[in-house]
């Protein structure tokens, strides 16, 4: 176990992201296509109004689940924040994927405009190779774009729909529009953009601030080791190595980390909200520190650890804050989502009041609305639960399509005196269970319904 952790660590942070946006990606890719029942693993399908989470599909009259969903999102972003800083950014985040498989793949190692090792040079595109190959990085990208605005949409509309419908893009012209908007903004943000969208329009980077605290995880760098290559002020006062402080300063003001940087700042200068932790000068002050037999004088740690020289402390009240908060809404998601119903029912009661018949009959007349929210056709039926005197009268069972509802007007009826009483009508509480025949365990559902008696006087 230990040789395995020691050849893992041996493995540039730059490879082991790499490896986790091909997982990301994958999982990407594949996850609309996945179902389980029918139903897709995750679907916001507005076509349909439904939501699919886990297999299961929730009606719009169910989306009570969707802020538990964002409520999950924002608080584990944020845990993730207080451990290991802006880790989503750098290992997660499709905006780092999309610029990473633009420059570091397309760009450098497809066509050799530029190296991997210094971000901060942009190729000279006024030399014609240059340019034409700058022309043929934008066609690669350009596809990628449109699958990535196709593999966007098909969280949305699932993809056995979504080509049925590009195969007539005349009748779909709104889908196309969104597809092709979509893949002209990624095709801008990958290529004009870049890195200034994690600068100065992402709002993580304002908030991180105020995540962190002293044992958050983040690339930084030692000035107990390497020396203040920085002022108070943030004003570079360091320049060539003979210039540091103390001659056992271990900086060769190389720079390696400045030039690796993907967003263009300079590590030693202390944490900035620039910085999205993707390690890649981690990686660079590693292999020069390392020709001179020394660590790197940029870790991923903490200011506890590398400052004060404390052990990081994962535990802490921030993180337990943030679990706790992570079980009361997980379990909340899985409360809210048992009360799932797998069919719709609306009870309506008309207009009449009610209506008394010869020999004394009571009718009450009511308009349900069924609506199927199963993947298959199901025979819907209906009772009274607790009063045998109330009958069921013009109801049959029905078959229901998929997605499909249907309104029905059921009527109530008694022919035995429920209610001795002269000075004013009854509501009488009733319960109705409708449930389809194939499935009666499961697709079931129970409504409350008020029948009105009439004064005893009304009776004939």
């Amino acid at each position: 176990m230990k040789e395995k952790n020691k050849f893992l660590d041996k493995i540039p942070y730059r490879i082991k992201r790499y490896y986790g946006y091909a997982l990301a990606t994958i999982i990407s890719l594949a996850l609309p296509f996945i179902t389980i029942g029918g139903n897709h693993i995750f679907l916001l399908s507005f076509d349909k109004k439904q939501l699919h989470l886990l297999g299961t599909a929730f009606d719009m009259q169910e989306l009570y689940l969707m802020p538990f969903l964002l409520m999950l999102l924002f608080l584990g972003i944020f845990a993730a924040t207080s451990l290991g800083g802006r880790a989503w950014c750098g290992w997660a985040c499709p905006q780092t994927i999309f610029r990473v498989i633009y420059r570091d793949l397309i760009e450098s190692k497809l066509l050799g405009l530029r190296r991997i090792k210094n971000k901060q040079k942009d190729p000279d595109y006024s030399k014609p190779k240059n340019a034409s190959k700058r022309v043929i990085a934008m066609l690669i990208w350009s596809f990628l774009s449109l699958l990535a605005a196709s593999n966007f949409m098909w969280f949305f509309i699932p993809p056995e729909d979504f080509f049925a419908y590009i195969q007539n893009p005349t009748e779909h012209m709104v889908l196309i529009g969104f597809v092709l908007g979509i893949a002209a903004f990624i095709i801008y943000d990958g290529i004009f953009l870049k890195e200034d969208f994690c600068i100065y329009i992402c709002p993580y980077s304002r908030v991180q601030s105020v995540l962190y605290d002293e044992d958050t995880y983040q690339a930084i760098y030692s000035t107990k080791r390497g020396g203040d290559i920085y002022n108070d002020d943030k004003e570079k006062i360091i320049f060539k190595a003979k210039d540091l402080p103390v001659d056992t300063n271990e900086c060769t003001t190389c720079e390696a980390c400045v030039t690796v940087c993907p967003t263009h700042i300079d590590i030693r200068k202390g944490t900035q909200l620039e910085c999205i932790n993707c390690l890649e000068c981690v990686d660079a002050c590693t292999t020069v520190m390392g020709k001179l037999g020394k660590p790197s004088l940029v870790q991923w740690s903490s200011t506890n650890t590398i400052k004060r020289d404390i052990p990081t402390k994962i535990i802490r009240k921030q993180t337990i804050m943030y679990a706790v908060a992570l079980l009361i809404v997980i379990a909340l998601l899985f409360v809210m989502g048992g009360k799932k119903e797998y069919m719709l029912l609306n009870v309506n009661k008309t207009t009449q009041l009610y209506k008394v018949k010869e020999n004394n009959v009571v009718t009450n007349n009511f308009l349900l609305l069924f609506q199927n929210t199963e993947s298959k056709p199901l025979t819907y039926n209906l009772e009274v639960l607790d009063h045998d005197e109330i009958k069921i009268k013009r109801f049959k069972p029905f078959t229901l399509s998929p997605g499909k509802m249907a309104k029905k007007v059921v009527i109530l009826e008694t022919n035995k005196v429920l209610v001795e009483n002269s000075t004013k009508d009854t509501p009488i509480a009733v319960t109705l269970k409708a449930y389809a025949q194939e499935d009666p365990e499961k697709v079931v559902v129970f409504r409350k319904a008020v029948f009105m008696y009439p004064r005893f006087d009304k009776l004939k």
